[in-house]
């Protein structure tokens, strides 16, 4: 059957979904750090943009993300897996403690 591998994409892509919505979800109330998502990132988050992730961060909106990442020399289309080691310590630095 050829629906059967697209229904299990399909599945996959809403967990994945659901996932990532409760992350940013926890981030926004405060119950999981922004740092520690970067330090080891779950598979939801992996493929997520890094400028998604901190806009789910509290007092952190579009202006406060975008210069964030240019000072930390990351283009806005990267995603958290993508980072890397280099841009994953500065950018982890350059957050609030």
């Amino acid at each position: 059957m050829d629906d059967d591998p697209r229904m299990k994409a399909l599945r996959l892509a809403n967990e994945i979904r659901s996932a990532r919505a409760r992350l940013k979800r926890n981030l926004k109330a405060g119950r999981v750090s922004l740092r520690d998502v970067l330090r080891e990132p779950p598979q939801c988050a992996e493929t997520a943009k890094v400028v998604d992730m901190l806009l789910a961060v509290p007092k952190y909106g579009r202006v406060k993300a975008n210069k964030l990442l240019k000072d930390c020399a990351i283009p806005a289309s990267k995603t958290i897996g993508g980072l890397s080691q280099r841009q994953r310590e500065a950018l982890i630095a350059s957050l609030p403690r």
